[in-house]
């Protein structure tokens, strides 16, 4: 049997799996390959799953049997995101250690205190640990040492100060910084406290260089000279261009179409439908520009009827309920255009069926406070308890429903507020210059 048809996925059926202990049938595909050490044939294990926060990934095990030499690595079979992402964990006890970490080849990782990078592209992909990661490059550093004692004593002996140095970073003696900057915005570090905020835990979304756009190998959009179509066509038509559907790959068509919301302002709603496997999904971009201030809107949820309140969460809009200590930074769960009790699903489902979370990994305590966070959704959603649900978009572009409009909303709250220097930085606007930006080129001239 071929590669291609070991891996060929049953008609009708998806390719990639979610990963699941429960699931059965989710085997990996065995494929005879010649091992890199000893030159006779060996065995590489295949497996195609998703996982969420991380796309589709592929799993592989190499094992050969006559010198026992293994290797295992894993590589991202999703596409690239949109913004790059960074992770910053303040590692402050023993259980830091533990946090689980997915690093595609792309992402570098950084130890500010020692001055110790992993530069992107230096090692393949890994589903592991924080200390999984740290011995992974003490082994690196371990593996050339006998040829350096040869060849020059001096540089082998900083060098093995320096693996000191690592090895008792494990034992968190001293709190010290991770960092993992992923310009394809596929990797991930586990968040322990889900579905609460985690103080120690900095997700941070950006928008990629033309450097970093090269190293993906993503080609600058090419600017088009023709004139754009008018405002008034545009919003009576509706786009269609060709993707490929995000669950099964296959084709499909995306439908984009301007749309005026009452009382607020434009937006763009996207909408993809696969015929191949059934799946939909649907994404919102702000129509207009970033607002001047940023905008904070709270709903006291007191009857059922709220659940049927239109919302518009943008990218930038991060979402709180303080009755349930939780909260959802910006950039998760994208942009979307729903009603609260829509939103309010995809936060339980997010939260709930996170396989992270699940499986033999996870502990009772885990499972039975994230099963204790659904029913509280549940709750909600029934109107059975009472609870504030806060909208916070530092661009201004987020909406809720003010069913009473154009008279007030006794139970809606919207404030306005002056962004911070760090909510501008997010948003890029720091460094953005509007105006007598002519005139600084002029004298810089």
């Amino acid at each position: 049997m071929s590669a291609i048809g070991a891996l060929e996925p049953v008609r009708g059926g998806s390719l990639f799996r979610p990963l699941s202990a429960a699931d059965e049938e989710q085997q990996p595909d065995e494929i005879e390959s010649l091992c890199m050490s000893c030159y006779r044939n060996g065995v590489t294990r295949l497996l195609l799953t998703k996982i969420p926060f991380f796309k589709e990934i592929i799993v592989s095990s190499f094992t050969c049997g006559s010198c026992a030499w293994s290797n295992t690595e894993i590589q991202s079979a999703g596409r690239i995101q949109a913004q790059g992402v960074r992770y910053t964990l303040a590692v402050t006890a023993r259980q830091d250690m533990n946090r689980e970490v997915v690093k595609t080849d792309c992402a570098m990782a950084r130890i500010p205190e020692l001055d110790f990078e992993i530069p992107a592209f230096s090692q393949k992909g890994a589903l592991t640990t924080i200390e999984g990661m740290i011995d992974r490059a003490v082994a690196g550093l371990e593996q050339d040492q006998p040829v350096r004692r040869a060849a020059d004593k001096d540089v082998a002996g900083k060098i093995d100060e320096f693996i000191g140095k690592l090895k008792q970073l494990k034992e968190v003696a001293a709190s010290f910084t991770f960092i993992i900057d992923d310009p394809s915005g596929n990797s991930f570090v586990e968040n322990p406290h889900a579905p609460q905020k985690d103080d120690a835990l900095v997700v941070t979304h950006y928008r990629r260089t033309a450097q970093q756009d090269a190293m993906l190998g993503l080609e600058a959009e090419e600017t088009d000279e023709n004139p754009a179509d008018s405002v008034e066509d545009l919003r009576n038509e509706v786009l269609q261009f060709n993707t490929n559907c995000p669950e099964c790959n296959a084709p499909a068509n995306t439908n984009m179409k301007l749309v005026q919301i009452p009382h607020f302002k434009e937006v763009i709603i996207m909408a993809t439908n696969c015929e191949a496997c059934g799946h939909r999904t649907n994404e919102v971009k702000s129509g207009g520009a970033i607002e001047p201030l940023g905008t904070r809107i709270t709903l006291h949820v007191t009857d059922p009827s709220d659940m049927t309140r239109d919302i518009l969460k943008s990218e930038t809009c991060s979402v709180e309920i303080p009755e349930l200590e939780f909260e959802l930074g910006m950039g998760a769960l994208g942009g979307k255009f729903t009603t609260l009790e829509g939103l309010l699903k995809d936060i339980r489902d997010l939260i709930v069926k996170n396989p992270f979370t699940l499986g033999d990994s996870s502990t009772p305590s885990r499972v039975e406070k994230l099963q204790e966070f659904g029913r509280k959704v549940y709750q909600i959603m029934e109107g059975h308890m009472e609870a504030h649900f806060i909208l916070d978009d530092p661009a201004g572009n987020s909406y809720l429903q003010n069913v009473y409009a154009p008279e007030e909303d006794p139970e809606l709250k919207v404030e306005h507020y002056e962004r911070t220097f760090a909510q501008n930085e997010e948003l890029g606007l720091n460094d953005m210059r509007t105006e007598g930006y002519e005139t600084g080129l002029t004298s810089e001239r």
